[in-house]
């Protein structure tokens, strides 16, 4: 589930077209959040163009943001580095363990944050 605490990262940049490959990533993040009705969806895309869509996760046991299950997801399948990742969700800031989750295979990858229905708030390049 997102983090809107103070843990939660600023979105910095402001809204503007996104290179196609891009938009692709926020039209998965929003398929994976509609499927289940999840609070976020997100995707990831690798070092060889493969991508990988996932939603939030909530169990009593198991709390996943969908950028970390998204993450999780390309590094089970033996990506080693993302060129980029799109989250669609109806907060206004990135959660700090999704973040990181992408940092730990991509200093630079922008991470692009959407509302509901598409339009993107911002993204994150650091």
């Amino acid at each position: 589930m997102p983090d809107t605490s103070e843990e939660a990262v600023p979105v910095v940049g402001s809204p503007e077209t996104l290179p196609a490959e891009d938009a692709k990533l926020v039209t998965l993040a929003r398929s994976a959040r509609a499927r289940v009705s999840a609070v976020e969806g997100a995707a990831v895309r690798d070092q060889d163009g493969r991508t990988y869509a996932a939603a939030s996760v909530a169990l009593p046991s198991l709390t996943l943001t969908a950028l970390q299950l998204a993450v999780a997801s390309a590094v089970a399948a033996g990506a080693s580095r993302l060129e980029a990742a799109a989250v669609v969700s109806e907060a206004s800031t990135l959660d700090a363990a999704g973040q990181a989750a992408v940092r730990d295979l991509a200093v630079e990858a922008p991470i692009h944050l959407a509302a509901p229905d598409g339009s993107l708030l911002g993204t994150v390049v650091e």
